[in-house]
C-alpha cells in the first residue's frame, strides 16, 4: 500500500541501510575478538588446530574499534528514532 512512500518522504530506507551496514561491521569485528581470544587460549578457547591462521591481531585495536561502532549504531538508532517521530507527528495531525 505504501512502499517506498518513506524513501520519498523521510532518510528512514537509508537510516535503516546504514544500520545494517552498521550491524555487519560489528559482527565482524566481534568475529575477529573471539578469534584473538582462541588463539589466546582463554576462557572456552578451540583447541589449536582450529585456528588455521597465525594472523596477529591487536585486540584493544579492535575493541576501540568495536566501541565505536557501537556508538555509530546508537547515534543512528536515535535518528532513526526521531525520523519515525516525526513521520508519525505528521500522520497524527492530517
Amino acid at each position: 500500500m505504501m512502499f517506498g512512500f518513506f524513501g520519498r518522504v523521510s532518510a528512514a530506507p537509508r537510516l535503516i541501510e546504514a544500520l545494517d551496514a552498521s550491524a555487519q561491521r560489528r559482527d565482524m569485528i566481534s568475529q575477529r575478538i573471539a578469534a584473538a581470544s582462541a588463539r589466546n587460549q582463554s576462557g572456552f578457547a578451540l583447541p589449536l588446530e582450529a585456528a588455521a591462521a597465525p594472523e596477529v591481531i591487536d585486540t584493544e585495536a579492535e575493541m576501540t574499534r568495536l566501541a565505536n561502532e557501537d556508538l555509530n549504531n546508537q547515534a543512528l538508532t536515535k535518528m532513526l528514532q526521531s525520523t519515525y517521530a516525526s513521520l508519525r507527528s505528521v500522520i497524527r495531525d492530517r
